[in-house]
């Protein structure tokens, strides 16, 4: 198993950067300071496609951890 540990951890990174990738991007530089027309663009409720691969990062980011932690045992 400990063999196993970094190839496990190398194609869950790859995942975890894929699936981050792939998410839509609603935040502009000039939101953040005010400069946005648009309030609403502030709220956005992740539906379908975005929810599943909202989830799917954060359970990947999860398994990520736990495997390094199994590493260092």
């Amino acid at each position: 198993m400990k063999s196993l540990l970094p190839y496990i951890q190398i194609i869950l990174s790859v995942l975890i950067v894929a699936a981050i990738l792939l998410q839509r991007t609603g935040a502009q530089v000039g939101g953040a300071f005010g400069g946005s027309d648009n309030f609403s663009s502030a709220f956005h409720t992740r539906r379908g496609f975005e929810k599943g691969l909202f989830m799917f990062s954060i359970i990947i980011a999860i398994l990520f951890a736990v495997s390094a932690l199994l590493n260092l045992i």
